[in-house]
């Protein structure tokens, strides 16, 4: 089904991705994708950022006013593992929580790459040079004051943090279909955002430690920090940024101008203003005073921020429902597809049956719920006017493709998976008796081996087989 140039601009419009021509090559296919090249771009960038960041915080250097000392060889590797202890988890928790519709792997590591290089070396760079000019000066760093957490640090990171958000809208707004969207790609940008500055801090403490007389050893005080950042408040980054997300995905799935409009500053500034507190609190406040801000304001918004993914996760499963209830009134699904796309533990259930099918049915099963998914969301967007006609032909396209997937996809699961029959029985040691001779307990159709003192042909048959035991002739009754 080709497309004519009128449809084209339409798809692009709406920001329709076009749909891949099965006779080109899949090489073919990935050289001429733009997207491709913009990621193989961005690696490169990703890398020239981390040596530049290497090269400025490692070794020592000479500053106005001092010698800063750096991280140091011994401990980076240190520091870089207790920082991945906190990395780790909360990308997988990120991963877990966009479901419905997750973003393709490639997304994912490209976001996190954004908070880990470019967002933290310009951070790191517009940070000190504010501060230079704020005429802040700390142990001959002036990215040490306290005006320069509070005042710059927050407006400086959280901007760039969440600029990858604003590419991601402008190249692949079809795909952020909700706030969850948002939310997690906004997380995963602070999570690598914070990774590489837990790095940095972590390295810092055990450098300074190392040369300093003190009580505590430089790993100890690199634990003591990692449990104050890594898991006290590992929520700090990937919650601000989050608000951006936010912002960002109701302004995509919004029809006003408006509202596309103010819901991202709105976000932004929100982003900006608890980074700030944050800042101020952890600056400034100590004693009492710090201990009620961390368990009376920044756990209650931690918490409300779990219930409100919560709460939108719900939300996304009852909007695929309905969604796709549509297509089933008008006979395009069957009567069970809305409500197995729209349970995770359905999906999950039924992508644990099609492993054991074979791997074809698998990948059926994957394409046919991200097909669902993908129709629902569409059929959502066009009822709200955000795209218009160029819809209809995807629409189209995804149905049909459904009803090629119907037969091999495993959609509702019943029953038990097939798991493959693995048979653990020993099988019975079967002890070498001798053949048996003569009828009898050993004989044919016996159960017990003959006695070793009978040999084969030894014992008679017939009537001659017949043997009495031997009687005393003395015996007699006893006398009266």
């Amino acid at each position: 089904m080709s497309e004519t140039v009128a449809e084209r601009r339409a798809r692009i419009r709406s920001g329709i991705p076009k749909e891949p021509d099965p006779s080109v090559p899949p090489p073919k296919r990935l050289l001429t994708n733009h997207l491709f090249w913009i990621g193989v771009a961005l690696l490169f960038t990703y890398a020239i950022l981390l040596v530049l960041l290497y090269q400025q915080v490692v070794p020592d250097r000479e500053v106005p006013g001092g010698r800063l000392i750096g991280l140091g060889t011994e401990a980076l590797p240190k520091a870089a593992w207790y920082a991945a202890l906190t990395a780790i988890p909360l990308s997988l928790i990120f991963f877990f929580a966009d479901r419905f519709r997750p973003q393709r792997l490639w997304i994912w590591l490209l976001v996190f790459g954004w908070g880990a290089c470019v967002a933290t070396f310009v951070s790191a760079n517009v940070n000190s040079w504010a501060a230079s000019q704020l005429s802040i000066i700390g142990d001959g760093d002036p990215a040490t004051g306290a005006r320069a957490a509070i005042f710059v640090a927050p407006f400086v990171e959280e901007s760039t943090k969440a600029t990858v958000l604003f590419g991601i809208a402008i190249l692949m707004r079809y795909r952020m279909v909700s706030r969850i969207s948002g939310i997690v790609l906004a997380g995963l940008s602070g999570v690598g955002f914070a990774f590489v500055e837990n790095i940095l801090y972590y390295g810092r403490v055990y450098r300074y430690v190392a040369q300093t007389f003190g009580p505590i050893t430089p790993l100890e005080a690199m634990q003591s920090l990692a449990f104050q950042r890594g898991l006290l408040t590992c929520f700090g980054h990937p919650l601000f940024t989050s608000m951006a997300g936010i912002g960002l995905a109701i302004a995509i799935r919004h029809k006003s101008k408006v509202v596309r409009i103010v819901a991202p500053v709105a976000g932004f500034c929100a982003a900006a203003f608890l980074h700030m507190a944050f800042n101020t609190t952890a600056t400034l406040v100590s004693g009492p005073t710090l201990m009620f801000m961390y368990f009376g304001v920044a756990l209650p918004l931690v918490l409300a921020m779990i219930i409100f993914v919560v709460r939108q996760m719900f939300r996304e499963g009852r909007l695929i429902r309905e969604r796709l209830t549509d297509y089933h009134r008008l006979g395009w699904l069957l009567d069970v597809e809305p409500q197995s796309a729209s349970r995770l533990r359905t999906r999950l259930r039924a992508l644990w049956h099609a492993l054991f099918l074979g791997p074809y049915e698998f990948i059926d099963t994957v394409r046919a719920q991200r097909t669902l998914t993908e129709l629902a969301y569409l059929r959502d967007a066009i009822t709200r006017g955000i795209i218009d006609d160029a819809g209809l032909r995807r629409e189209k396209i995804l149905l049909a493709r459904m009803q090629e997937l119907r037969g091999r996809a495993v959609l509702h699961p019943t029953g038990r998976a097939r798991y493959p029959k693995l048979s653990f029985r020993r099988k019975a040691e079967i002890e070498n008796y001798p053949a048996p001779s003569y009828p009898g307990p050993a004989g044919i159709g016996g159960y017990f081996p003959a006695p070793n003192s009978a040999a084969p042909g030894s014992v008679p048959l017939g009537q001659t087989a017949t043997q009495y035991s031997e009687v005393d002739p003395n015996w007699k009754p006893p006398s009266q």
